[in-house]
């Protein structure tokens, strides 16, 4: 009988390069080779579990990243990397072979959002806050309208709107006309 191990996965695409890391060791999959530490940025020293949002605020985690010496810490603190998308998986694999068994199971894809570096006597971390990708969802977009000129603005050339107008007036649902027959008075007292 085969034993199987856990391991977790991440993938952070950053504009450039991409970070493949495991949680020990290393292993293939999907012609990637995931490794414990990458030689520009790292390892990994903690995840802080996601949180779930409620109401208009979205789920978001931290993952801390020990870099390799100052460099690297400012270097993972582009600007240009914030909205990266970053992929965390378990993984089964075999003991036996290091093969993974199926596909891993997504656990979060998420965008990094923002990093804060930590330092203490030559002890070096880097926090990175991250988002879910549905924060996309909560951008405001003010002063679009359902008009022609809103609508032109964002597709040039495009006077689909232009003649619609004299449009029939909406009733609520389950209603097939408003109610026939009736007067409203004040009648007073």
């Amino acid at each position: 009988m085969d034993r199987i191990l856990l391991a977790g996965l991440m993938k952070a695409e950053l504009p450039g390069h991409t970070i493949l890391l495991c949680d020990g060791g290393f292993v293939t999959w999907n012609g990637e080779t995931y490794l414990g530490v990458d030689e520009t940025f790292g390892t990994v020293d903690k995840f802080v579990p996601p949180e779930e949002g409620v109401g208009d605020v979205i789920p978001a985690g931290t993952l801390t990243m020990l870099p390799n010496g100052s460099a690297s810490a400012i270097a993972l603190s582009q600007p240009a990397f914030q909205g990266s998308r970053i992929r965390f998986w378990i993984a089964e694999i075999v003991e036996a072979t290091g093969m993974i068994v199926g596909n891993p199971d997504l656990q979060a894809d998420w965008q990094l959002d923002r990093t804060n570096l930590k330092s203490k006597r030559g002890d070096r971390s880097l926090d990175i806050d991250m988002v879910s990708t549905a924060q996309r969802l909560l951008a405001k977009v003010e002063g679009v309208c359902l008009s022609s000129s809103s609508h032109s603005s964002i597709f040039p050339g495009e006077r689909g709107f232009d003649n619609a107008t004299g449009l029939g007036v909406n009733f609520a649902w389950g209603v097939a006309s408003p109610p026939r027959g009736v007067v409203a008075s004040n009648t007073g007292a």
